[in-house]
């Protein structure tokens, strides 16, 4: 009775797993299409952007949280309007 229900825990793991790969490589590839729309990629150019957003790996939220730090120091950003594009920044992935 034990190893019946150990079995059906494994399956049940390793079917969570699958769909939240495949979850995430859906919003992957959702967010690698809005990005290639908003760009007005088109054709091969638009194929090699999709094949190498697909490939990179993701930022973490603290290589996100340097990133969008140094670019709202170069655009000079201060007080609110600093807030709202960090805020912004870090909400995309």
């Amino acid at each position: 009775m034990k190893m019946a229900r150990v079995s059906l825990l494994l399956a049940g793991l390793l079917i969570s797993a699958q769909g939240f790969a495949a979850n995430t490589q859906q919003e992957k590839m959702a967010g690698c299409n809005a990005e290639a729309t908003t760009k007005a990629l088109k054709g091969d150019e638009r194929k090699a952007y999709m094949s190498t957003c697909l490939k990179a790996k993701p930022m973490t939220s603290q290589e996100r949280m340097k990133k969008c730090n140094a670019d709202a120091t170069t655009k000079a950003l201060k007080g609110d309007e600093r807030k709202v594009y960090m805020s912004e920044c870090l909400k995309n992935k």
